[in-house]
């Protein structure tokens, strides 16, 4: 018999122990950070761009020279030299005097704008403007890009290209990350199998599939493959697993049945802090810590154990990893009633078109498709008898 707990204890219990954890850290060329998670903040340690810069091809003048130009009477301003891509400004203008200019090129000391070309027109060295231009116009100051000091990358932000295109501005080639957590997956089952199928048997899912969660979370996966329900195989694989890894996933064994012996070599392993949580999928749910690492005994089921690894082993890699907290992507009405009176918190994939409403994908137990043509998840509170057509749900990315 299971004793239950709610779905926010258990992810309470999954964080606090996260917390116990000091994880490592390590530093990577900034050419090899892409997915990887911040290990300390970083701040600007100068101002991008460096200098005022053009933002067109033209002419670098000062705004006040062109108050009143117009079509019929232009500014007339002397072309006293040019200014380069790459190089440095020289000149000094005076009042009266123009300099040619390149996009991305120095602003010379006396100009404030920048006038396109289209707008002027070379009179054999003067310059005739058409239009009046304003101060800063067509420039890109100083530190408008990034300032000295500015918050860039903060700790528990996931690398991506505009972070790494930030940090390559202001010329950082290494960053401070935390080591990818290694996960140890094992499968459990007489039943299963990777080669041929022979009657009665079915092919090891979840080592794949929870490989690959951990993979794209940003883990680095280690596979046990199947084992047998042996306690001594199972107790080897754990072994071998907890000395290798930081984090362990044992799918299959955690319910009550005579071959689910998860739980009893957990408790002589470690401390069991709970088995049972009432939701839907993944109620048999096993959460053990041995020593400092931490060990889930997920359902069987590929569809359970891959909505206990959405829901509370990423809570644990997220408190572990400085993450922020899941956030649904959108919010969107239901399209139909949807029943749920058993007590249990049920995650249901769903689909949805824009114009239309959220559709949810029924399924059988062990089903794994359903993922396939899922745009997301919806979470139903257990103490509801359902969710009625129209009501707006939060949709979670899978």
């Amino acid at each position: 018999m299971l004793r239950v707990i709610t779905k926010e204890e258990a992810a309470r219990c999954v964080r606090e122990a996260a917390r116990l954890r000091i994880p490592e850290t390590e530093t990577v060329p900034l050419s090899r950070s892409l997915g990887r998670v911040a290990a300390k903040d970083l701040t600007a340690g100068e101002n991008v761009p460096a200098f005022d810069r053009s933002t067109v091809d033209g002419y670098a003048l000062c705004a006040a020279d062109t108050f009143g130009a117009g079509a019929s009477m232009p500014a007339e301003l002397e072309i006293v030299g040019e200014i380069a891509m790459g190089e440095e400004a020289a000149l000094t203008l005076r009042r009266g005097q123009c300099a040619r200019i390149a996009t991305g090129g120095m602003l010379p000391q006396g100009a404030d704008c920048a006038v396109m070309i289209e707008h002027t027109q070379d009179a054999g060295g003067l310059c005739l403007v058409f239009s009046p231009a304003s101060p800063g116009e067509n420039v890109t100051k100083r530190g408008d890009d990034l300032a000295a000091g500015d918050l860039v990358l903060r700790r528990g932000e996931r690398l991506d290209a505009a972070r790494t295109g930030a940090l390559a501005a202001l010329g950082i080639e290494a960053v401070r990350v935390f080591k990818k957590p290694r996960v140890a997956i094992i499968s459990t089952g007489d039943e299963l199998t990777k080669g041929s199928l022979q009657a009665g048997q079915v092919r090891d899912i979840n080592s794949d599939l929870l490989r690959a969660a951990a993979e794209q979370f940003g883990c680095e996966a280690i596979c046990f493959g199947a084992v047998k329900d042996r306690r001594e195989l199972i107790s080897q694989a754990l072994e071998r697993a907890l000395a290798t890894a930081d984090l362990v996933l044992i799918s299959g064994g955690s319910s009550a049945g005579a071959k689910d012996m998860t739980l009893d070599l957990l408790a002589a392993l470690g401390t069991v802090h709970f088995h049972g949580i009432a939701m839907k999928p993944g109620k048999p749910t096993i959460f053990a810590t041995v020593g400092n690492k931490a060990v889930f005994g997920l359902p069987g089921h590929p569809l359970a154990a891959y909505f206990v690894f959405r829901l509370l082993v990423c809570d644990y890699l997220r408190e572990l990893l400085s993450l922020p907290p899941d956030r649904p992507f959108t919010k969107k009405k239901l399209a139909v009633n949807i029943p749920s009176n058993h007590g249990r918190e049920e995650y249901l994939c769903v689909t949805f078109e824009e114009a239309d409403g959220v559709l949810p994908l029924h399924t059988k137990s062990g089903v794994i498709s359903v993922l396939l043509g899922a745009k997301g998840f919806i979470r139903i509170d257990r103490n509801t008898e359902g969710l009625a057509a129209g009501t707006t749900v939060e949709v979670f990315a899978l």
